[in-house]
Parts: structure tokens; C-alpha cells; sequence
């Protein structure tokens, strides 16, 4: 390379202006201090491309500093000559950083290889004359060779692939998080890139080499997306590190202004705007620490909900398949008692003496309390496997109401109540129903009506509207406490009026009854004015249910649904 034989080119210096101190040193300070904390701390190929990056950038600026104060030619070309490419390397290494933090993994080696390729002319290029040739002592600027614009063609090669890589991976972004995430690292690198190889490309064209020192404050703003993105969003996996890199680099950054600073009255601002931010950073980081040690607990304790509400969720599972099994196998032994002792009772065996007689019938009523309880706990587990089979068929209610008033007649005899049914003034149309499960609906209703009633009665009643038809059991009972209201339909549920009157029962009739009904399309709810003021429950049916189809159907409640 050819240096016009000057060895001392004084005459091309001048006084150095502060801010070349100001923008190279605490840059680089600000950019080793985030980036060897970051590597430290957590030891990943991201981690390492950032530091990277920090080295590149602080060598850079070394170099830089050694151009502009430097006065011997040969060491102003060849540091020259080096600054170009660890201008190449500083795009390299941040698209191989980009790589690394979005996707987790390493760069495949063919594209290592592609970027290596361009990168090598300028890497043998530095002590030839194929990058600069001379010093022009006239200008005070050195003279350009033939590889200039190849260095101009790969910094915009890395610049568009940076780009077109930021562009897919956000297209591919799924989540809104990720996405965001995405665009504020997308913010931070292309700011950086652009302030610091537009400051140089401004200085090549103009030679007003002062833009290229305003083009190095694309490294803090950088860093401050990086602390932002380390506080908001755990990047690299830490949490704390973000608001102190964040206060540090204030604080370097502030505190390399006295260098800047020209009188006595600037200085005493900026030592107590530098006092003023320490202050503040501190509380900052106090704050952000006590955040995220909530945040942790907090989330110590949703992780251990999570887990508790899995295994709930498995024992309940665990419990219906036992309860589903153990129903399967009482369901038919207790069948067959309550055949026999019905043929006893019927006389088929002979004659049976009344005592005898008495204790058989008092057999019969427990069974046939127990094949209730089985059948129930099989419709609940059922229910909760999705299995539930339902026949639908056009059917009439008003027969089927008074089939199951007339079976509960003599129930109601025995306990000195009335049992009577009112029916429309109309009759109803034909519904699309499984009578079957309506009438174990309803059966169950007037039973309970009859069991928790001293006095008085119950009416079942019928009545229609242009939508609906409404089936609706009305007792002079013990009635409902308001705060009983919201359990009532759920499962394994009694109140302590209901228990204290009738010690059986499991309290599964009326969440088995809400599932039948809400499977037509209705809704099962009960009106009561208050405790000892009798109730009132209501089966609520569509006439007409465009989901529903005359067949068997497997089909589920839309408490299932959901």
C-alpha cells in the first residue's frame, strides 16, 4: 500500500471535539457491560452473538479513535483499511444474533458458509491496495480502491437479508406475544444498523466525518430494547438484569458528558442530573426486583393450582370409572332382589303371613331405594363420560303426566296429602322428546315434593306458550333458603332442611335432571318464596327444536359441550 512516504501528517489534524470521546467511548462501555453480564449470566449462542456484537462494536470504536488521532500515515491506512471489515463482521454477527434468539437453535453451516464467502475478499483485502491505495495529504483523505464498492454491496447484502429474515419470521409468528416480541427486536437491530452504517455511507459521501459519531447512538438505543425486552419479556431467560443494564448505561452515558462539557454551569447540571437519575434508578431497580419476586410467588402458586387441579381432575375421573363400574355390578343383583320379593309379595310362592309380609315390604322399599341410588350414580357417571343414549320421539305430555300422577297417588294417600294435576286449557302439541328421561325427570320431582311436605299438597301442573311447553311441580313443603338456590342442581348436594327430614339420598336427582332436560334444548330451574314457604320446580321445553331428531342419538347436554 502506498503512504506518499509521510510518516507524520500533522497538518491534516486539528482539535479533536469532545464528542468523538463522547459518542465512541461510553457506547462501547454501555455495549461490553449488557453484553458480558448477559453471557455470564446465561451461557447460550445468543448470549455469545451479543457479545460478540459488544466486541466488534468497542473494536470498531477503537480503531476509529486511532484514525482520528493517530498522525502517522501507515497506521491511519491500515487501521483504516480494518475498519471496513469489522463493519462486515458487526452486520454478520448481528444477523447471526437475530438467527439465534428468534429461533433457539444454531445457524445451519450452509448459510455460515455463504456469509463467510462474502465476507473473505475484505478480510485478504486489508494490507493491499484492492481496499485503499493511499493518503491524500490535499484532502486528508484516503484514496479508494476497487473493492470499495464490493464493501458497499455486502453491507447491503446483510442489511436486505437482515430485513427479509425479520419479515418471515413475523409472518410466521402465530401469537400476539411473540409477534410483539418480534417487532420490538426487529426495532432495536435495524435502528442500530441503520444509524451506524448510514453514519459511515454519510461520511464517505460528504467527508463531514461528524454524522458518523451521531451513528454510534444506534448502540444504546439498542440496548434499550434489549433491557426492555429482558424486563417485559424474560428474554434470555432473566429477569433483573434489564432495569440494572438499563440504569448502568444511563449512568455511563450521562456521566461521559462532563467530557463534553465546556463550562462550569454545564458540569453542575450534569452532575446533578446524573445524581437525580442514580437516585431514580435505584428505586427503579428496588421496584422491579419486588415485582418480579411477586410475580415469581405468584406464579410458584398457579403452577402448584395447576397441578392440584390436574390430579383433581384425574381422581374425580378415577372416581366416576369406580362409581360407573361399582353401579354396573350392584345394578343387577339388587334387580333381581326386588323380582323376588315382588313374586313373594305378589303371592306366586304361596301365601305369605302379614308379619312376614311386613318386614318384606319394608325389603322392597330399601331396595328400591338403592336401585334409585345405582341408577342415579350411572346416569352421573354417564353424564361426565358423554355417554348418555337418548330416543327421541314424538310424544304427548299430558298422558305422560298423568300415568306419573296416578303411580304417586297412593304415596301421597299414605301421607295425608293431595296430589292433583292441572292441564292446560289446550292441549299441547306433540312433542320431539325421550319420554323416558322426562318422566324420570319428573318422577323424581314429585317424589322429592311428597318426601319434604308435612302438610298440604302438591300440584303438577301443565302450560304452554307460543315457544315452549312447561311441565311445573308445586309443593306446600319446606321450601328453599336463597342461599340454597345456587348449589341446588349440583352434584351430591342437600341442604340441611332436606336431611334432617329424610336421612337418604344422594343428591344427585336434580343434577341428573337439569342434564336430561338441557339435552332437549329446555332448562330445569325452582322458584321458592323463602324457607317454609313451599317450592316450586319448572321444566322448561321447546316445542319445536331443530337440533333434535326423531332416532337415537348420543347426544350431550350443553353443560358437556362446553
Amino acid at each position: 500500500m502506498e503512504f506518499n512516504l509521510i510518516s507524520n501528517i500533522e497538518n491534516c489534524y486539528f482539535d479533536i471535539s469532545p464528542l468523538i470521546y463522547y459518542s465512541h467511548i461510553p457506547t462501547s462501555i454501555a455495549a461490553l457491560i449488557l453484553s458480558v453480564y448477559v453471557f455470564f449470566k446465561n451461557r447460550s449462542l445468543a448470549g455469545g452473538a451479543l457479545l460478540t456484537i459488544a466486541v466488534l462494536f468497542s473494536l470498531w470504536n477503537v480503531v476509529d479513535l486511532v484514525v482520528w488521532v493517530d498522525k502517522d500515515s501507515g497506521m491511519v491506512m491500515l487501521f483504516w483499511s480494518t475498519l471496513y471489515i469489522l463493519q462486515s463482521l458487526i452486520l454478520a454477527a448481528t444477523l447471526y444474533f437475530s438467527y439465534v434468539y428468534l429461533e433457539k437453535k444454531d445457524v445451519p453451516i450452509g448459510k455460515k458458509i455463504i456469509g463467510s464467502i462474502f465476507l473473505l475478499p475484505l478480510i485478504i483485502s486489508i494490507p493491499t491496495e484492492w481496499l485503499l491505495t493511499g493518503f491524500d495529504t490535499v484532502i486528508c483523505e484516503s484514496q479508494q480502491g476497487l473493492l470499495i464498492k464490493y464493501f458497499y454491496y455486502v453491507q447491503g447484502i446483510f442489511l436486505l437479508w437482515i430485513l427479509l429474515y425479520f419479515i418471515w419470521k413475523f409472518r410466521n409468528k402465530s401469537g400476539k406475544i411473540e409477534k410483539r416480541q418480534t417487532i420490538l427486536f426487529f426495532i432495536g437491530v435495524v435502528f442500530f444498523l441503520v444509524a451506524f452504517t448510514w453514519g459511515n455511507f454519510v461520511g464517505s459521501l460528504t467527508l463531514n466525518w461528524e454524522a458518523e459519531q451521531y451513528g454510534l447512538i444506534g448502540m444504546p438505543v439498542f440496548i434499550g430494547f434489549l433491557a426492555f425486552l429482558i424486563v417485559r419479556y424474560k428474554a434470555f431467560d432473566m429477569k433483573l438484569l434489564g432495569a440494572q443494564a438499563l440504569v448502568a448505561a444511563q449512568f455511563i452515558l450521562i456521566g461521559a458528558m462532563f467530557f463534553y462539557a465546556q463550562s462550569l454551569t454545564n458540569k453542575v447540571l450534569i452532575g446533578v442530573t446524573l445524581f437525580g437519575t442514580t437516585i431514580m434508578g435505584w428505586y427503579v431497580i428496588r421496584s422491579v426486583k419486588v415485582e418480579i419476586e411477586r410475580k415469581e410467588e405468584l406464579q410458584k402458586i398457579s403452577d402448584a393450582l395447576a397441578i392440584a387441579n390436574t390430579r383433581l381432575k384425574e381422581l374425580d375421573l378415577t372416581k366416576s370409572e369406580f362409581i360407573s363400574i361399582a353401579s354396573h355390578q350392584l345394578r343387577t343383583p339388587l334387580t333381581a332382589i326386588k323380582g323376588y320379593i315382588s313374586l313373594i309379595l305378589e303371592g306366586s310362592y304361596g301365601k305369605v303371613p302379614a308379619v312376614i309380609q311386613d318386614v318384606l315390604d319394608k325389603v322392597y322399599t330399601v331396595n328400591s331405594r338403592l336401585v334409585h341410588l345405582v341408577e342415579d350414580l350411572l346416569n352421573v357417571s354417564r353424564i361426565e363420560a358423554g355417554r348418555i343414549q337418548y330416543s327421541f320421539a314424538p310424544t304427548q305430555l299430558e298422558p305422560l303426566v298423568a300415568e306419573l300422577v296416578e303411580m304417586f297417588t297412593s304415596t301421597a294417600k299414605q301421607k295425608n296429602l293431595f296430589l292433583k294435576m292441572q292441564l292446560a286449557k289446550k292441549s299441547l302439541p306433540q312433542l320431539t322428546i325421550d319420554p323416558n328421561k322426562i318422566k324420570e325427570v319428573l318422577s323424581n320431582l314429585i317424589d322429592n315434593a311428597l318426601k319434604y311436605t308435612k302438610e298440604g299438597g302438591v300440584t303438577v301442573s301443565l302450560e304452554s306458550t307460543p315457544d315452549i311447553a312447561r311441565i311445573a311441580v308445586t309443593d306446600t313443603g319446606i321450601g328453599i333458603r336463597p342461599e340454597d338456590e345456587k348449589n341446588l342442581f349440583e352434584k351430591f348436594v342437600r341442604t340441611k332442611e332436606t336431611t334432617k327430614m329424610v336421612a337418604s339420598g344422594a343428591g344427585l336427582g336434580l343434577y341428573v335432571g337439569k342434564n336430561f332436560v338441557e339435552a332437549h334444548g329446555g332448562r330445569l330451574f325452582a322458584e321458592s318464596d323463602g324457607a317454609g314457604k313451599g317450592s316450586r320446580f319448572i321444566i322448561e321445553l321447546p316445542l319445536v327444536n331443530p337440533n333434535i331428531h326423531i332416532g337415537t342419538s348420543d347426544q350431550p347436554s350443553p353443560s358437556e359441550k362446553t
